[in-house]
């Protein structure tokens, strides 16, 4: 009998970590093209003039509503929401979900539009989180998805969402919007119009350039972005494919995905059980050279990503305690590949013997696994993991964001890691394994209007 919970897949596998170690991906969120025009081109448009990005259609949007919305997020997340007790909507805050070791399930975006009203938007998993203790807590809250990357072809979204990006946005934006655009501080909240259609604003830039992210009813999707388009044209503007999306993550230094920590605590059996065996979090692609058998050693801590200024004690959450107890053992940083070894890495296709695993450009991971893991070596040594690859013209350079034990976190640092995947993927080729060369560097790389959220 086929499982029917992600409790009867774990059950019915030796070895979890092994099971998603030799699964392929079977799943791709970007349902937008890779490229509309050149990926080249399109990263260059976000650091030298303006881009936007569609992210009307991949990710998924869960509404929260109700009178105790506020204490299900507030509990089941890092960070406090006292802001959203006391202050006025619009607001957005960067949710970070963690199990009762204080390990990170995932995080996502919430926004606050009304009382006792959210809708978080991005990954699944800590939209399963959400709803799973909605449901087994005594709160008077109601959740829905109204909104999933399978969906796409079949049904809209609610909003259109789009992401204007880059040293001219603003320019691009005051010339859109109905008025003056209001001046709003980085990851704060405000309203405009567009052509009469009430629209909300973020001040974010993913790609670590100034920008606003905005979504509105999604009726007005088509002449909003054409407004976007017929203002941005006298700077270049670029429609970014997921190509060029995706690899402007790693130099603004976030994290996009680690394992999420649902597989081994026992609080977390009923989770579990609630978890469907068609989940995400029942098919994981684990791919990159680091091998281990215990699951939890692919779990990462909020400071080793970076995002230990989101934890606030000041309230009760899962995993308050553990956090509380916890000491900061590895450091996000960014790790510059290399050239030389790259370049070598590509010379294997044309020389006798076995190739290296094929380097692809700019996206260089996410075509054959869903999260990637690296291993960092110094003198021989395990000493942390490599994450989230990719290339920057901008840049010129292969980078990884990476997370290593503190003692060799300092910018400057020579490690090696790692490049390869010794499993029984069908989307990875046979080739050895070589070791790269990198210098530690600091994360967020790329800077130019983005800062702490």
């Amino acid at each position: 009998m086929a499982p029917e919970t992600l409790k009867q897949v774990l059950e019915s596998t030796d070895n979890i970590a092994d099971t998603f170690r030799n699964t392929d991906i079977n799943w791709q969120p970007y349902v937008f093209p890779d490229e509309y025009t050149n990926w080249i081109e399109e990263q260059r448009a976000v650091h030298e003039s303006v881009a936007v990005v569609d992210q009307s259609v991949h990710m998924e949007v869960l509404d929260i509503k109700g009178p105790d919305a506020i204490d299900l997020l507030e509990y089941v997340c890092v960070n406090n929401f006292e802001k959203a007790r006391t202050g006025e909507p619009p607001q957005a805050i960067n949710y970070v979900a963690c199990n009762p070791d204080g390990y990170v399930i995932s995080d996502n975006i919430v926004f606050h539009l009304g009382e006792n009203e959210f809708k978080s938007v991005g990954a699944e998993w800590p939209h399963n989180w959400i709803r799973y203790n909605a449901e087994a807590g005594d709160y008077d809250v109601q959740t829905e998805v109204t909104y999933h990357p399978d969906m796409y072809g079949q049904q809209d979204p609610e909003n259109f969402r789009f992401q204007v990006q880059g040293p001219n946005a603003l320019e691009v934006m005051e010339e859109v919007v109905d008025g003056s655009l209001p001046e709003i501080p980085f990851f704060q909240m405000d309203t405009i119009e567009i052509d009469g259609v009430e629209t909300y604003a973020l001040s974010h830039g993913m790609a670590a350039m100034p920008g606003l992210e905005i979504f509105g009813p999604h009726e007005y999707h088509d002449e909003v972005l054409d407004a976007i388009f017929n203002a941005g044209d006298q700077y270049g503007i670029r429609q970014l494919g997921s190509k060029a999306y995706k690899t402007g993550k790693i130099g603004s230094g976030w994290f996009v995905a680690s394992v999420p920590a649902i597989y081994d605590h026992d609080e977390l059996d009923g989770y579990r059980e609630w978890l469907g065996a068609d989940s995400r979090e029942a098919s994981l692609s684990l791919g990159g050279s680091f091998d281990s058998d215990d699951i939890t050693d692919y779990y990462m801590t909020p400071m080793e990503r970076g995002q230990d200024h989101m934890v606030d004690f000041d309230h009760e959450f899962v995993g308050r305690e553990a956090l509380e107890e916890m000491d900061q053992e590895r450091e996000r940083v960014t790790l510059l590949w290399d050239a030389e070894d790259v370049v070598n890495v590509y010379a294997s296709l044309f020389g006798d013997g076995p190739t290296n695993k094929f380097i692809d450009m700019p996206d260089v991971a996410n075509q054959w696994s869903s999260i990637h893991y690296d291993k960092i070596l110094k003198d021989g040594e395990v000493v942390g993991l490599s994450k989230y690859p990719g290339y920057l013209v901008y840049e010129r350079k292969f980078l990884s964001l990476a997370t290593v034990d503190l003692e060799y976190s300092d910018p400057g640092t020579e490690v090696t890691f790692v490049w390869g995947d010794q499993t029984d993927k069908r989307r990875v080729e046979r080739h050895d394994p070589v070791e790269i060369g990198a210098t530690v560097a600091e994360a967020p790389y790329v800077r130019g209007g983005r800062r702490q959220m």
